[in-house]
């Protein structure tokens, strides 16, 4: 259940109220805002004169739902609005970790040329193998604001696990939680007292409901800017790396308040398959895209075989803008 109660009620009062029908306080600019388990139905009438209107739901994805708010929420990647009626997919993109101060130039230099505003580079990789480039850590973020300051671009890069979250909080525009780290409530809390945007990855083994009341866990700290991410799960198909679930983004814009994002390049898993499966995520109506781009992915440290060149990047780019304009829609 969610309980907007009265703003001049004061914080003392709402905390109370809070504690006592144990449920999360968030302020919000005219209200206060309480959240309890959807468990919970009914509210005693000595509370009547506190509170202004309740949300009833049948499960815990409640500050996420189109039950609770009917519009996408607004959020502000850098000097671009995704969600509300901006009718934006924002195209974030660059390789999959910083390996060196000139391949992440080369890739700032990319999305000056063509307009773009967002660069993606990871600095501490969750890897499968611990043999495996584990990325720069702090070396690699402050290669990332290097390029932020020179090139006025927006970073987002991904959180491994809590010992380094406040790094990245510092460092970054927005912070992605990455399929691997999505159920690490150190990250998720300290996401929550943020209100820097949070990308959200979906687990590659985790449902819908799974997904979003992650998403939950940061709402409810007092962070409103969640976005989703669907990279693909993992079911029998063995000739790709994984399956993107479309069916999935269906019901996510259908459902939840959130801005979705879509992430073809680990759901293909092979650069031959990504334009077409991008293609694709646009006709959706999607929020953005997160896509890898490299100087060379012949000689990645990380995830050469999904990640494009900058030329099948340009030729992909311009064939974005027919399908996001049939769908309404622009490429930003």
């Amino acid at each position: 259940m969610i309980v907007h109660l009265k703003k001049d009620i004061g914080s003392a009062r709402a905390a109370q109220i809070g504690e006592e029908i144990k449920g999360f306080v968030i302020e919000d600019t005219d209200k206060f805002v309480v959240i309890t388990s959807s468990s919970k139905k009914e509210l005693e009438s000595k509370y009547d004169n506190d509170v202004i209107e309740k949300f009833i739901f049948n499960d815990d994805m409640q500050l996420s739902s189109k039950k609770y708010l009917n519009a996408v929420r607004e959020i502000k990647i850098g000097n671009v609005t995704i969600g509300g009626n901006s009718k934006n997919t924002i195209v974030i993109a660059g390789p999959c970790s910083v390996e060196s101060e000139e391949q992440i130039q080369q890739s700032s230099k990319l999305l000056k040329e063509l307009g773009l505003t967002t660069l993606r580079g990871g600095c501490y990789k969750p890897r499968t193998s611990p043999y495996s480039f584990q990325g720069l850590g702090l070396e690699g973020l402050k290669l990332l604001k290097k390029m932020k300051d020179e090139h006025g671009l927006t970073i987002i890069t991904e959180v491994r696990d809590a010992t380094h979250v406040d790094e990245v909080i510092e460092y970054s525009d927005v912070i992605q939680i990455g399929a691997k780290s999505m159920y690490d409530h150190g990250i998720l809390k300290a996401c929550a007292k943020t209100k820097k945007p949070v990308l959200i990855k979906r687990g590659f083994g985790t449902t819908l409901q799974e997904f979003v009341q992650c998403a939950e866990f940061v709402l409810s700290g007092g962070n409103p800017n969640v976005i989703l991410c669907e990279r693909g799960i993992r079911t029998f198909e063995t000739k790709t790396r994984f399956t993107l679930d479309l069916c999935g983004v269906a019901y996510l814009k259908e459902h939840t308040c959130l801005p979705v994002v879509l992430d073809p390049s680990h759901a293909m898993g092979y650069a031959y398959g990504i334009p077409d499966l991008t293609r694709a995520c646009v006709a959706m109506g999607v929020d953005g895209l997160l896509i890898e781009v490299h100087p060379d992915p012949s000689v990645a440290k990380s995830d050469a075989s999904q990640q494009l060149d900058h030329d099948a990047f340009k030729n992909l780019l311009k064939t974005l803008d027919p399908v996001a304009k049939a769908v309404g829609y622009q490429i930003v």
